[in-house]
Parts: C-alpha cells; structure tokens; sequence
C-alpha cells in the first residue's frame, strides 16, 4: 500500500527504512524491523525501538514523527505516553514501538512474532 501526502508517496518499506534509519541517528538501540506481511491482514511491518529514559523516548518520538512528516507519510494515531515506557506510531500499515528497556522485555513483541521475518536489525 502506498500512502500519499502532498503529492509525495512513501511505500510501508520506505516509512520502516526511514523510521530505523532515524531512530539509529537518535541513539536507540535494539532496533528491528519485523515483516508481518505472512502472518497478519492489519499491518506490513512493526518498527521496534529502545530509547534508554523517558527523556529519550519523546524525544525519538518527535524525531521520528517529523522525518516522517517529511517523506511524506500519514500518521493514523499516536497512543501511549513516555512516562508509560511505551509509545506507538500508527502509520496504517507500518507500526512503530519505542520502548523503555523495562517495558520492552515485559512486552516481549518480538518474542509474540517469533516466525516473522527479521528485515532489518540495528544493535
């Protein structure tokens, strides 16, 4: 699926290759792209991040919603909050997960989508 925005159109690889690539550049960690294409109807790809503070974690959510903002893509919604440990960027059929370390090993997603393929993974 292709989203359009001003003219501009990013592809679910494009808006996941740039959110890594942007999250790399914030200093997180643990970064990993998970391709869910075989394994669910709802979204492409899952995004999934460690910002190290809360501080860290608004911050890698700003950044990411504003490289994204300017590859064109549309955000659906944005839920959590970094006090929670735990913020997700609905992008439609890419989602992305940025975590606290805590909240990333209770919640384990990787773990839960074990059989999807590992596209990109940036330690």
């Amino acid at each position: 699926m292709t989203r359009v925005h001003d003219g501009i159109r990013a592809t679910p690889q494009e808006i996941a290759r740039v959110a890594a690539e942007t999250a790399a550049d914030a200093l997180a960690t643990d970064i990993q792209v998970l391709d869910l294409t075989a394994l669910t109807p709802f979204f492409d790809l899952f995004v999934l991040c460690t910002a190290e503070s809360t501080r860290q974690l608004r911050a890698l959510a700003t950044h990411l919603s504003e490289a994204l903002d300017e590859l064109g893509a549309v955000r659906r919604a944005i839920e959590g909050e970094p006090e929670s440990g735990w913020v997700i960027l609905d992008y439609g059929t890419v989602v992305i997960h940025l975590f606290t370390p805590e909240q990333r090993a209770y919640y384990r997603l990787e773990d839960h989508w074990v059989t999807a393929h590992r596209v990109l993974m940036i330690q």
